[in-house]
């Protein structure tokens, strides 16, 4: 049994203007706009397939307090391509942020909402994912945690060590899930958060009690009765189980 890394939820305030935002920073399209959730995903796009996740930008009324443990890191292909996608992406809304990065290669902006992401120099191993790099998580246990999604999804891990963990569809295309070893603790409900979704024909019933045996705990959100399952990374990373499709 197996399950798949499909999508990235991101709260926003404003859901529509943060999805028209991301649309424009990425180069995709606004594929789903309800009140309160605006789709976002590439152009040509079929979902679940492994080459993109899509993006769900979900309304809620709590703004962004913290730096986010969940991030974007933008491809680029060329030292001028960064430059100008740096550009472009502040004439949208971004503006510089300061996470303590110091002296570095590439470039910390935040979203209109505040939401920290980077815009990275070219590297090789970023030349195929497309415009999203890789969508990092800070941990506390970088091997705990490839451990813990490398058996979770039915991703492949690249890399482990006490820094860094590294993992991507097992298709060998679309982004990286990156697990990036910091100091500061977990103290608020994630902003960005991850969506799996089963195969067709799968249970989600024993794909979720299979994540807790892997040592996911069950998180209470207020969600009600609804069709996906809300539960906890070992570090309390927030994650959906969705239903099969």
């Amino acid at each position: 049994m197996a399950t798949r890394l499909v999508q990235i939820a991101m709260q926003a305030r404003d859901s529509s203007a943060l999805g028209r935002f991301w649309a424009q920073a990425l180069g995709w399209k606004v594929t789903g706009e309800e009140p309160d959730e605006t789709t976002v995903e590439p152009d040509g796009y079929t979902y679940p397939e492994p080459a993109a996740l899509s993006l769900a930008v979900l309304r809620v009324p709590k703004p962004k307090t913290v730096k986010n443990r969940v991030h974007f890191d933008l491809a680029t292909t060329s030292p001028a391509h960064q430059a100008d996608l740096i550009g472009r992406l502040r004439e949208l809304g971004a503006t510089d942020a300061d996470v303590g990065q110091g002296d570095v290669p590439w470039t910390v902006l935040a979203d209109p909402e505040g939401n920290e992401f980077c815009v990275l120099e070219p590297r090789p191993i970023y030349r195929d994912t497309g415009s999203v790099a890789a969508v990092v998580v800070d941990c506390a246990d970088a091997r705990a945690m490839g451990r813990f999604w490398g058996e979770a999804i039915d991703w492949t891990v690249h890399e482990v060590d006490d820094e860094h963990a590294s993992l991507r569809s097992s298709a060998g295309v679309g982004p990286y899930l990156e697990f990036l070893r910091t100091p500061d603790a977990k103290t608020v409900w994630n902003r960005l958060h991850l969506d799996l979704r089963p195969y067709p024909g799968d249970d989600q019933a024993a794909e979720v009690a299979r994540m807790r045996a892997l040592g996911a705990t069950d998180i209470d959100a207020g969600q009600g009765d609804v069709s996906w399952t809300i539960l906890a990374d070992p570090e309390g990373n927030e994650f959906c189980v969705l239903t099969p499709r």
